[in-house]
């Protein structure tokens, strides 16, 4: 479950997700890795080459929108070829139940809420 927290400067709420989503993914991609360094290491070389080209247009002033938007379809493939080799939670964006959802929802507007107070009291 995400559980919101406070900034330590009071100014913003932190939605801790980084090492629920980040931990798991890393451990899967050197599990898919060591199953076929190979396999998986040409997939990484091509991801790493379209983020690359990617970052190169965005960045170019002769880009043209056509050319950013194609050059970022073509990472996000690779992307979704690095996904598809493992498991399925990676794939698919946290889902939250309900109750989970409207507990967040109720904790991050509390969260919010004291930080909107407490600003306007210091003015």
């Amino acid at each position: 479950m995400i559980r919101p927290t406070l900034t330590a400067d009071g100014r913003a709420v932190r939605l801790p997700i980084a090492n629920q989503i980040t931990a798991p993914l890393l451990d899967d991609l050197a599990v898919a890795y060591a199953e076929d360094p190979a396999a998986f290491g040409r997939l990484l070389d091509l991801h790493a080459a379209q983020v690359i080209a990617h970052d190169h247009t965005v960045c170019s002033n002769d880009a043209t929108d056509y050319q950013r938007a194609m050059t970022a379809a073509k990472a996000d493939s690779t992307r979704e070829a690095l996904l598809s080799e493992l498991p399925a939670e990676h794939q698919t964006d946290p889902r939250l139940s309900p109750d989970e959802a409207v507990t967040l929802a109720t904790r991050l507007t509390k969260h919010a809420a004291h930080i909107r107070n407490t600003r306007s009291t210091r003015k």
